[in-house]
């Protein structure tokens, strides 16, 4: 009886040290980008030309990001009277080191991009989170540098 009890304890003393090791909150190193964010400028620069977009007339879009994934959601704000409603969702991981920012879109609508990590530089300043970074996707012809401003619209 006295084996089995002192079994019993080394096996429940073990059973916390077999817990798969979870993925470290990454935003111990830039804890305010937690939070949601809408954006309301992006500036896309294609071969030095630059086309900025003012995100605030007709198009809404939202950022989420929690302590390991983001995701986004983007649409028409006037609806309209036929079936073309621009509607625009992905999310996925990311990393964040110091103002380095990856995303890896694990969920997106356009498959071409699905599957594809994209990294930023990242600054807030106040309530405005600002993030730049290379748009580059193999066999869309997508290739630019992107500049989008967000401001916190929630905790």
């Amino acid at each position: 009886m006295r084996i089995q009890q002192i079994a019993l304890f080394a096996l429940v003393v073990s059973i916390p040290s077999c817990k798969q090791p979870s993925k470290p909150d990454a935003t111990a190193t830039f804890p305010e980008i937690s939070g949601t964010w809408q954006l309301f400028e992006g500036i896309t620069i294609t071969k030095g030309e630059s086309v900025t977009t003012d995100y605030t007339k007709k198009q809404r879009m939202i950022k989420v990001i929690n302590g390991t994934h983001f995701a986004f959601l983007k649409h028409d704000v006037d609806v309209p009277k036929d079936s073309s409603l621009n509607f625009d969702a992905g999310g996925g991981s990311y990393d964040l080191q110091g103002d380095q920012y990856t995303e890896h879109l694990d969920f997106y609508n356009d498959r071409n991009w699905q599957g594809k990590s994209f990294r930023f530089t990242i600054s807030i300043n106040k309530d405005t989170l600002t993030q730049k970074g290379l748009e580059k996707v193999e066999g869309t012809g997508i290739n630019r540098e992107i500049i989008e401003k967000y401001v916190r619209i929630g905790g």
